[in-house]
């Protein structure tokens, strides 16, 4: 027997069986593995079979899955030209970047004129002043915007390859909206191209989720499924229950939702329908939940003709993309790029508030401090509604607050959905400006997610954003601002009708400005010191994840702009990609953020596969090198196999003389160690090495001397090199660590010995006196020794 998969929640029989088995083409692997999905651990298992010459029955694991012959040429594309993200993003770090004369700019803003002048050698005056406070306010401004530009993307349509005359096979399930004419087209026109469908119904309306199930269940049947198509189920709470009942029933296949007009590409577009939009908001959120089903979103232009049905099939043959448009220009994919502010754009200024600002959700965290920011840019009326109004905590100290600063403050307690009651409260008021920042977040799986749940939490957002579109109509404004959130712009697991919900007010604010009204939504990432990740422990736990709190203050310079921009729809978010992005591609791919240069760095290589890009052999790398280069390369190619175990994203984060066991290291960590190092060196390490070697530095040693031969060094040399090393990894020992007694005696052990040779020495020395010695001699020693004669 030399393959073994083991069934259970870890990894533990796994390593124990590498301990004890040693046969050279053994394969052990285990199915699942502690803090990680089960899919990603299984896969992992199978695939590691697989190329280790395992027979696999591909059907089941991948139903309707069919072999395609490979091209016969090699697809290599390599592109030359800079893509403007890319010089967006070297823009941005060169603004970012020290310009040479940090001294220069130390001076100005320590506002000191007697170090400028003795630099520049000018005579200082009293004009100095007001140069210099002019000067430090200039630099302050270019730093925070620089930060700023670094916060800002926007999502772009990008020409997509699809292939044309592709040919989806197997059995496809199609839920089709019933009674729908432009779903019944595209259904037609699929099996016009051969595609083979099965039509599931589901009537306008219904939401009952076990019934659909069960229809869904009478025609999926026992034959497996290659795919399913969701068309023209329009609505948000209608698409995920037809997605509850798909992962009720266990259906095969990828699933894909099909809308219209749900995004706009181009202006030919015009506005996108929000309802629609919110769907796609809802199945960004089903493509992190449920990875390993989820398809994508395809967008259908309102003819369906061949071509545009070509293209279609084309997308779903292809796969690779995931949010796509079709349209009869082509076909198009949806991606998020940088979006800084250039130097000569008409936003330099940005938004200038004046007169009449309404701001829901006024006395929450992010209504309040935009409240402050208008009040002191200029506004003179500014009105803040809440469902609590003048109850809501803290709104009486905010009034006192705004009222301090001279501007009029209307504090009402209005339900921002209801129509009457928003109409009654404008009434005899000219507003002349809107930041619409009211709404909710709750956390509930999809499959958890029922029709209350979703009113609850897109509730105040949408239809407030409804109601105020509609009761200020056309009116001239100079802002109409919607708060959003990144979880409607690239999902966020648990919170599908938090991101449908955002998704459809940036869809009507897209609608305003195509029919010429204006109109601003800005996606924000969370903010410090309050908001939606305003809960104890919620920036922690955003930051590990990669996505940094704004600062308030730098938030509403980036809401200034974003207004006076005019581009409609606006992504500010803190994200530290080279974290974020590995986490959040973990378990599928993301098109939408590929072509941002650090989500490609990051993901191009893990630590080992860096450490290995173009080097054939470890041996033969370090071939040629110095005795001292070369104990150094086998440190490093420790501590970045140590890296690449534990998932760290360099070798600098492991420390040469830290604890294997500190870092975190386990029985099957440490098997996966040893496997690295044994098949980059062709040594046979034990599976127990780190135990024995217990941190890198006495790892790589031991690795260097198996490799190479112990150094050819005097024995009392070695002897205290030992010694080092030993007292190295003693000192890193708590005081109530148990093993210090046991080291304790061992080492009074060896001073015992070490006593006993020396002893030894003493005798021997004597002895060989005596040995040569005549018996007279003996006898005047002994009488010496003891006294006696």
């Amino acid at each position: 027997m030399t393959r073994f998969l083991e069934i259970g929640p870890d990894g533990t029989l796994t390593a124990m069986a590498q301990d004890c088995l040693s046969a050279p083409d053994l394969q052990i692997a285990p199915t699942m593995r502690k803090d990680r999905l089960e899919s990603e651990a299984f896969l992992a298992a199978v695939s590691g079979m697989f190329v280790n010459g395992a027979t696999m029955q591909w059907q089941a694991l991948f139903p309707g899955a069919r072999r395609v012959d490979l091209p016969t040429y090699a697809f290599q594309r390599e592109r030359f030209w800079p893509s403007s993200s890319e010089v967006v993003a070297k823009n941005v770090a060169a603004r970012s970047s020290d310009d040479g004369a940090a001294w220069f700019w130390e001076a100005v803003e320590r506002e000191d004129p007697d170090t400028l002048a003795d630099e520049l050698a000018i005579a200082g005056d009293a004009s100095w002043d007001e140069a210099l406070s002019a000067l430090s306010s200039w630099r302050r401004q270019q730093r925070e915007r620089s930060v700023v530009d670094g916060w800002r993307y926007r999502v772009e349509w990008k020409p997509a390859v699809a292939q044309s005359g592709g040919v989806l096979g197997g059995r496809w399930l199609v839920v089709v909206a019933a009674g729908d004419v432009w779903s019944e087209a595209v259904v037609e026109g699929l099996a016009a191209c051969g595609v083979r469908v099965e039509r599931v119904e589901c009537a306008a309306g219904e939401v009952d989720r076990g019934l659909l199930a069960e229809r869904v269940r009478g025609v999926a049947g026992e034959e497996p499924v290659a795919g399913v198509l969701v068309v023209g189920c329009a609505d948000v709470v209608r698409t995920a229950v037809v997605v509850q009942a798909l992962g009720d029933v266990g259906v095969g296949g990828r699933w894909w939702v099909v809308t219209r007009g749900a995004v706009a590409v181009g202006r030919s577009d015009g506005g996108p329908d929000p309802v629609q939009a919110a769907v796609w908001g809802l199945g960004r959120v089903a493509a992190l939940e449920l990875p390993d089903r989820w398809g994508g979103l395809v967008d259908l232009p309102e003819s369906v003709d061949g071509r545009a049905l070509d293209r279609f099939v084309g997308v779903l043959a292809d796969g690779s993309e995931d949010q796509v448009a079709v349209r009869s220009s082509g076909v198009f994919g949806r991606r998020l790029v940088h979006a800084p502010v250039g130097a000569g754009d008409s936003t330099v200024g940005g938004w200038r508030p004046r007169g009449t600002v309404l701001i829901t959700g006024g006395t929450g965290a992010l209504g309040a401090r935009v409240a402050r920011w208008v009040a002191e840019r200029g506004a003179e009326h500014v009105i803040l509604t809440s469902r609590r109004g003048p109850e809501a905590p803290g709104a009486s100290e905010l009034e006192a607050e705004l009222s301090a600063l001279g501007v009029q403050v209307t504090v009402a307690a209005c339900d921002i959905a209801d129509r009457d009651a928003v109409r009654e409260l404008l009434s005899g008021c000219a507003v002349d400006a809107v930041v619409h920042a009211a709404g909710v977040v709750e956390s509930v799986p999809l499959r958890d997610a029922d029709a209350e749940h979703f009113a609850g939490v897109m509730g105040a957002k949408v239809a407030g954003a409804v109601v105020l579109d509609e009761v200020l109509g056309d009116r001239e404004l100079d802002a109409f601002v919607v708060f959003s959130s990144i979880a409607g712009v690239w999902g966020s697991g648990a919170q599908g009708a938090y991101a449908a919900g955002n998704a459809f007010v940036e869809g009507l604010v897209e609608a305003r400005c195509a029919r010429g009204a204006v109109g601003c939504a800005v996606a924000w990432g969370p903010w410090a010191g309050g908001g939606m990740a305003g809960t104890e422990g919620a920036e922690e736990h955003l930051l590990r994840r990669g996505l940094r709190a704004l600062d308030p203050g730098l938030a509403v310079s980036a809401l200034e702009a974003a207004v006076g921009c005019g581009q409609g729809s606006v992504v500010v978010a803190d994200v530290e990609w080279e974290r974020f992005a590995p986490a959040f591609t973990s378990a599928r791919p993301s098109p939408l953020l590929e072509d941002l240069p650090e989500v490609a760095d990051a993901l191009r290589a893990t630590p080992q596969e860096k450490a290995d890009e173009g080097n054939p052999s470890f041996l033969g790398r370090i071939a040629d090198v110095s005795a001292v280069e070369r104990s150094q390369a086998v440190l490093d190619l420790v501590r970045t196999h140590t890296a690449a175990v534990l998932g760290f994203r360099d070798l600098k984060a492991v420390e040469p003389l830290r604890a294997f066991r500190d870092l975190g290291f386990d029985s099957l960590t440490a098997v996966e160690l040893r496997n690295g190092l044994n098949t980059e060196t062709g040594l046979r390490l034990p599976a127990t090495l780190v135990f024995d070697y217990p941190t890198p530095q006495l790892l790589a040693e031991h690795v260097h001397d198996a490799l190479f031969g112990a150094a050819d060094v005097e024995p009392e040399t070695a002897v205290l090199a030992d010694l080092d090393r030993l007292a190295s990894a003693i000192s890193g020992f708590s005081p109530k660590n148990a093993a210090r007694g046991l080291i304790e005696g061992r080492l009074r052990s060896i001073l015992s010995v070490l006593g006993e040779a020396a002893e030894d020495d003493s005798k021997s020395a004597v002895s060989q006196q005596l040995d040569a010695a005549t018996d007279d001699e003996i006898f005047d020693f002994i009488n010496q020794e003891f006294g006696r004669s």
